[in-house]
């Protein structure tokens, strides 16, 4: 079985309204790039992953006049993805969704959010979540931009059940900022924002722990050890707090994850590359991740991270390399495992 997390960097601009791709030459929001080679590029990205299911980041937008299900379902027709049947939780404002892509011949999958259990665990991911972020005794208000899709699947082979949380947690960047102070006030109280997303998706994962669920957690977290310098002010990163400490059991495993915490120096995987204009160079970073719980941990697990210059047989097919280096400013990142 191959499960797959993918951000598609603005996925939303290839679609019009009735959910139809937008096949030409006008320029995408992905830089330097045209809708129709972004589609195209997505298409042969998709198409090649063989995935029996694909957690989609930033995919098609979702409110009164679009429907990311239809956008999604009539990409995976054109394109003939077996990952087939889309499915969405809570939609957002941003225009950037969390949609499940699965093949219906293998899952039967359904949105099925947990909230509070007698004061124990943390609320409904649409909710709010209070947590003091700021040091003062006064607990904030915290909200996800974009509220994690939870997912229960069961195989239709064995009827084996299974638990996913599809996330994409909040941007650290200092967007807006005016000047240098500016910046480092937006980054830290992004990082906050940041680190009590985090907190909260753990407390989601305990209680699923404490069930004996079997559970994957997927997606962008914008956040990895060691990539910026204001992890030093809290002491730890928020993919540290989503996997759980080494010392606390149990805990989620991700091997680049693993990889990156346990190497301080040297090179360290990654999975997006991003263009930076001022510096005319590219930056690359561990965003993207599967997690799994220890009992899927015994199911012969392999992570590959699809990136064009990392992965050798990546870089030797030439049209998967390019397909992956104009889709999206990441790269996918699949699990193999025996369910």
């Amino acid at each position: 079985m191959r499960i797959a997390t993918y951000n598609v960097e603005w996925f939303n601009t290839l679609f019009d309204d009735e959910g139809n791709p937008l096949a030409d030459q006008e320029l995408a929001t992905r830089r330097g790039v045209t809708r129709r080679a972004q589609l195209k590029a997505a298409g042969i990205v998709f198409k090649l992953l063989e995935a029996d299911l694909v957690m989609v980041v930033e995919a098609p937008d979702q409110n009164r006049r679009r429907s990311t299900v239809k956008a999604l379902e009539t990409f995976a027709r054109i394109f003939g993805l077996r990952a087939r049947r889309a499915l969405i939780g809570f939609a957002n404002d941003t225009q950037q969704e969390i949609a499940l892509l699965y093949d219906p011949d293998q899952f039967e999958a359904k949105h099925d959010p947990w909230g509070a259990a007698q004061g124990q665990y943390a609320p409904r991911f649409d909710a709010e979540f209070q947590l003091d972020l700021d040091i003062d005794a006064a607990p904030d208000k915290v909200r996800f931009s974009k509220p994690p899709l939870e997912v229960a699947l069961t195989m239709k082979k064995n009827g084996q059940k299974l638990r996913l949380i599809g996330v994409h947690v909040k941007s650290k960047a200092p967007h807006g900022a005016r000047n240098a102070e500016e910046a480092t006030r937006i980054a830290i109280e992004n990082r906050r924002k940041q680190m009590a997303q985090c907190i909260w998706i753990r407390q989601r994962i305990e209680q699923h722990l404490d069930a004996d669920n079997p559970l994957i957690v997927l997606g962008d977290f914008n956040d990895g050890p060691g990539l910026d310098e204001y992890e030093k002010l809290f002491g730890r990163s928020g993919i540290e707090i989503v996997m759980g400490e080494e010392d606390e059991a149990p805990s989620m495993f991700d091997p680049h994850a693993h990889q990156a915490l346990s190497r301080k120096t040297g090179a360290r995987p990654s999975s997006s590359r991003f263009y930076i204009s001022e510096q005319k160079r590219y930056l690359q970073a561990l965003l993207d991740y599967i997690m799994i719980s220890p009992d899927l941990c015994q199911m012969n697990p392999k992570w590959r991270i699809w990136h064009p210059f990392d992965d050798p047989q990546c870089y030797r097919a030439d049209a998967l390399r390019e397909a992956l280096l104009t889709a999206s400013d990441h790269f996918p990142v699949t699990l193999d495992i025996d369910l």
